[in-house]
């Protein structure tokens, strides 16, 4: 089978080593190379590089409405199927029906729920604790095709992002490659829209600690937004980010710090969470009781 990958970023990776390994790739689609860190050097997307390194073709289209330039390429490929796994664009319908069986996209939950751009951290962030992957048929709405295949995971109790993520990565590589060898026998399900939640991008506000939630809550924001945009509150007129934290036992109102052990445990709307690393803004991350007596914290004062 002659397949058309299309994704970007380094957790779709594995799914390329996978799709690969069964199957000849004839071509591999991602996002443009973008400007990257404080240089701003222009970066390859770990999926364009990876192409690259295996020679395999690459193309990276800046839009792919009428991109007739694109869509022929598609077609000179003779790709017979075409996957999506974290590409991070929605498809025309022209480009939908090039090839014979359509586009397989590989979601990372269990669909029609956390349908959008994170699913993944938006599970950790309700604690939720079972996802998993999807194989669905794609169309031209947001992750609302046929379903093909699903399988579930459980979530650990300490996962965060990066966790889930990796683990979510190695189901999806296997779950794909039996959706391409079954695809003439398998039975497209529809979605039920009324069952169907939504899990859009990740904003920078995201990652602000709501004190006035349980220690839970706090803690499951925490995991989900660990890989960006990481856990932030204040400090006074500082902003800080707190880098390791874990729920445990106090009480006392949204914010306080209410005592010391291995590091500082701030009472929450309900419960607590000790926080065991963090940085002030523009500074390295340090033990949280070392960053306390630096900034000489007394028990009673309180984080925003």
């Amino acid at each position: 089978m002659r397949v058309a990958f299309f994704a970007s970023p380094a957790f779709a990776l594995p799914v390329l080593e996978a799709v690969r390994t069964h199957f000849k790739v004839v071509l591999v689609v991602t996002q443009p190379d973008k400007p990257v860190g404080r240089g701003l050097k222009l970066t390859a997307p770990p999926v364009a590089a990876r192409a690259h390194e295996l020679n395999l073709p690459l193309a990276q289209p800046a839009r792919l409405r009428r991109n007739t330039e694109f869509e022929e390429q598609l077609r000179a490929s003779s790709a017979d199927v075409a996957v999506t796994c974290a590409y991070g664009k929605i498809l025309p319908a022209s480009l939908l029906a090039v090839p014979k069986h359509g586009f397989l996209n590989t979601h990372t939950s269990l669909l029609p729920r956390l349908r959008g751009a994170a699913p993944i951290q938006w599970a950790l962030i309700h604690g939720e604790t079972v996802t998993g992957t999807t194989i669905m048929q794609t169309d031209e709405g947001m992750d609302t095709g046929p379903v093909l295949l699903q399988e579930p995971l459980p979530i650990a109790p300490h996962w965060t992002s990066v966790e889930l993520s990796h683990a979510l990565a190695q189901q999806a590589s296997g779950l794909i490659v039996r959706a391409l060898r079954e695809i003439e026998t398998l039975t497209p399900q529809a979605q039920n829209d009324a069952e169907a939640t939504h899990a859009p991008l990740l904003s920078k506000e995201d990652g602000v600690v709501r004190w006035q939630e349980s220690a839970a809550a706090v803690y499951n924001r925490f995991r989900g937004v660990y890989a960006w945009p990481g856990t932030t509150a204040s400090w006074g007129s500082v902003r800080v980010k707190l880098n390791a934290l874990r729920p445990t036992d106090g009480q006392g109102e949204g914010g306080e710090v209410i005592g010391t052990r291995e590091g500082l445990i701030v009472a929450c709307g309900e419960g607590a969470v000790e926080v065991l690393a963090l940085q002030s803004e523009s500074k390295k991350s340090l033990p949280a009781l070392e960053w306390w007596r630096g900034v000489g914290g007394k028990i009673g004062e309180r984080f925003a």
